[in-house]
């Protein structure tokens, strides 16, 4: 992480436990909003107003937060206004690094060669984890907000005339069902996987372990009536959630992560809302098994001989 601007040590997953021993998630530091008038949002500073061209996003492939946004970005047709660089799937000493393996970009716009580099060049004491996704603003040269669940809220209505319409990933009429499913799903499921692989005691990680798959459970119930999406015929943004931990769950956090009860696939539907998640336009494009297996395999903490299964197949999912 970094230390007053100073890039210190190795790369290292866990930062902080809590009295159980279990994985505590860094908070996000940059909260700015893009607004279409430019005005403050929920939290931050204003300045930043919605323009074609102005905004950039960073991204990890392997990374279900930084996923969520590009998922965002795809569905409201903002492919054209928000630019994107991709660093590298491993974890390496410093953290994400721009390159050129396949899928992966240099930085183009600031020529770094780390993500930490983003953080420093922002604020330069800057003290934290270099985390993706970043939303960056090309005008002022600094990172609007560095938290994917400000950055997808941001995309769906803070672009204004330049976003599509064809999807609502907050609609007003559902927000407190959204808002309650990201409040169980989040802790449980999106995060429950982490403290679940990176527990340092055996009652963190079974405490983290059993509520993963009692959510899954929970949650291939809600899917049995044949709704499509979470909240009936609405796709939101409590599926993108969802669904980015889900993509990832056989070929990553099954075996590295030892969430290993039961594979998705033995979850019928739950298997088939995957399935018609990837059928949404543009969604597939944002899901790279390769970068996801390397990625996650590299964490040399879990995996010190960094070996990467050759398996799962997923071509069920048409990946």
């Amino acid at each position: 992480m970094l230390v007053e601007g100073k890039w210190t040590a190795e790369w290292h997953p866990v930062q902080a436990t809590d009295e159980k021993g279990g994985f505590v998630r860094q908070t996000s530091s940059f909260r700015h909003w893009v607004t279409p008038d430019g005005k403050p949002g929920i939290t931050g500073d204003g300045g930043f107003a919605a323009e074609a061209d102005r905004y950039h996003l960073y991204v990890a492939l392997i990374c279900p937060w930084a996923s969520r946004t590009l998922i965002a970005r795809k569905l409201k047709g903002l492919e054209q206004t928000i630019s994107v660089s991709v660093v590298e799937p491993w974890l390496l000493d410093e953290g994400w690094h721009f390159g050129d393996y396949p899928g992966a970009t240099r930085d183009a716009l600031n020529d770094f060669e780390w993500v930490h580099q983003l953080y420093t060049h922002a604020d330069s004491t800057y003290t934290g984890r270099a985390t993706v996704p970043v939303l960056w603003d090309k005008k002022t040269r600094t990172i609007v907000n560095n938290e994917s669940a400000d950055i997808v809220r941001m995309l769906n209505s803070g672009f204004g005339d330049l976003a599509s319409p064809l999807f609502d990933l907050y609609p007003p009429e559902l927000r407190q069902e959204i808002d309650q499913l990201n409040s169980e799903i989040y802790p449980r499921l999106n995060n429950g996987v982490y403290r679940t692989g990176f527990a340092t005691t055996q009652e963190s990680y079974l405490e983290a372990y059993h509520e993963v798959f009692a959510m899954l459970a929970q949650l291939e119930q809600r899917l049995s009536d044949k709704r499509h999406f979470l909240c009936g015929d609405n796709f939101t943004e409590a599926d993108i959630r969802l669904f980015v931990t889900l993509i990832r769950f056989d070929a990553a956090y099954y075996g590295i992560f030892k969430c290993n009860q039961r594979q998705l696939r033995e979850y019928p539907h739950l298997h088939r809302y995957v399935k018609r998640v990837l059928d949404l336009p543009g969604v597939r494009e944002t899901v790279n098994i390769d970068h996801i297996k390397q990625g996650y395999y590299s964490i040399k903490a879990l995996n010190p001989n960094m070996i990467v299964p050759a398996g799962p197949d997923l071509s069920h999912y048409g990946l």
